[in-house]
């Protein structure tokens, strides 16, 4: 698969989205933010492509990675491209338009390519660790979340009245309701860090309220997933992150997939 054809591939897996999104359906969107959750480390560009060749992969890798975990590509299995870049020496590059400035040999630009990672259903051998599995308790990624949020130099505090709401973002202080169960807690603490991420530090482009109470109700849903939540009740709002076009649409995503990285590469740093 070239790398051209596979951004026309990604830009028809928008646009379908956005017309599922326009119909009223958002089963689709859940579908696509649960990917985020696995593949979190990849770009959006590259969770979709992966999606549309395998929608069951659960965990990818390219073929060195594999064999450096002590697993092997099963003989004949099928890669899942995806776009990588690539820098290029633009004085290598034979026939290259690019010409190198004068007095420098080291003057260098990025192409993209196409590389290709496999599933772990596609290998054999040493099993993998285990990340977590799906259950309503949170363990010690709540405290890992509140180090987290202490190490962005967010304050944390717990009132037992916040006329009504379960958590508040207000600008470098986080305020949650005390004695909340403990997946409950774990995903508001997301939700209010994600606005704290996305929402607070540029105040005066911030999207409305809607589009900014289902971006962090996104990220919410996708760093539970990463670490073995299930938060299926979270997904009734996901449509108002559909604002009119495929390129609003994306760039929610891409806003939402960044602050789940940031906070799920936190929690699983130490795994």
């Amino acid at each position: 698969m070239q790398a051209e054809t596979a951004r026309k591939l990604v830009t028809e897996q928008i646009d379908n989205l956005a017309n599922a999104l326009a119909a009223g359906h958002s089963d689709q969107l859940q579908t696509y933010l649960s990917a985020m959750a696995r593949f979190h480390r990849y770009s959006l560009s590259n969770v979709f492509l992966i999606m549309l060749q395998r929608p069951d992969a659960t965990h990818v890798a390219g073929y060195h990675t594999w064999r450096s975990l002590g697993r092997h590509v099963k003989e004949g299995e099928k890669g899942i491209a995806i776009i990588a870049p690539m820098r290029v020496n633009a004085k290598q590059e034979e026939g290259s338009a690019h010409e190198p400035t004068p007095g420098s040999d080291d003057v260098s630009y990025v192409r993209f390519r196409t590389a290709y990672v496999f599933d772990v259903s596609q290998t054999d051998g040493e099993p993998l660790p285990n990340i977590g599995e799906a259950s309503g308790d949170p363990g010690t990624f709540t405290d890992r979340l509140k180090n987290l949020v202490k190490q962005l130099s967010i304050e944390l505090e717990f009132s037992d009245n916040l006329g009504g709401a379960l958590g508040v973002s207000k600008g470098g202080r986080i305020e949650i309701k005390s004695d909340l169960p403990p997946a409950t807690e774990f995903s508001v603490l997301v939700h209010e860090l994600a606005h704290e991420l996305l929402h607070q530090r540029d105040r005066e482009s911030r999207p409305s309220k809607t589009v900014r109470e289902t971006q962090a109700e996104a990220v919410a849903f996708i760093v539970a997933e990463g670490i073995g939540i299930d938060t299926c009740g979270a997904s009734s709002n996901y449509i108002h992150l559909y604002q009119g076009d495929a390129k609003t649409l994306v760039d929610s995503l891409e806003e939402v997939r960044q602050a789940a990285t940031e906070i799920l590469s936190a929690l699983l740093s130490d795994e």
